[in-house]
């Protein structure tokens, strides 16, 4: 299983990235094989054919498994992350990967943000999205059992998508 981690953060090195890695941790019981912190792409996002940019596309389309990783702006994902994610080729650029919706807030009236705003985004990139997304406050996600009850709930769903060896 290659796993992966995408964060959306305008903030490089974020409370959003630490989160999202523990996620990933939580559910697989390793550490994700890549990070891709989407602001360390730079301008490239800002058009197309970007080396860099195509590289961290070719990690999220070879993986198995992807935590896509955002704080909540306005009630939903940030630009950022919208700005990579349109780099994938049409209904099939997340095709065979499973993706898991998580999401980092101050209040708890946006929980269901990544159901209802980041999950239509990858399902619309041909993701599998057999997980309900994971919402957390941002200030205590580390200690909120909220995050281990949820990858003890979905890791048998994890390892039955993905088996261990692929």
């Amino acid at each position: 299983m290659i796993t992966t981690v995408v964060v959306g953060n305008p903030k490089p090195a974020s409370r959003t990235r630490s989160a999202s890695v523990l996620l990933a941790e939580q559910l697989t019981g390793v550490a994700p094989d890549h990070v891709i912190d989407v602001i360390d792409l730079g301008p490239g996002l800002l058009g197309w054919g970007d080396a860099k940019v195509a590289a961290a596309v070719e990690t999220v389309r070879s993986s198995s498994l992807v935590v896509f990783g955002s704080p909540t702006f306005k009630a939903t994902y940030t630009g950022l992350l919208k700005l990579f994610l349109d780099q994938f080729p049409g209904a099939t650029g997340l095709a065979g990967v499973v993706a898991v919706p998580f999401m980092l807030g101050g209040a708890a009236q946006h929980a269901l943000a990544p159901d209802l705003t980041l999950k239509p985004v990858l399902a619309e990139l041909g993701a599998t999205c057999a997980l309900p997304g994971l919402y957390l406050i941002d200030a205590g996600y580390a200690d909120d059992p909220a995050l281990s009850a949820y990858a003890e709930r979905w890791r048998p769903v994890v390892d039955a998508l993905v088996p261990a060896d692929e």
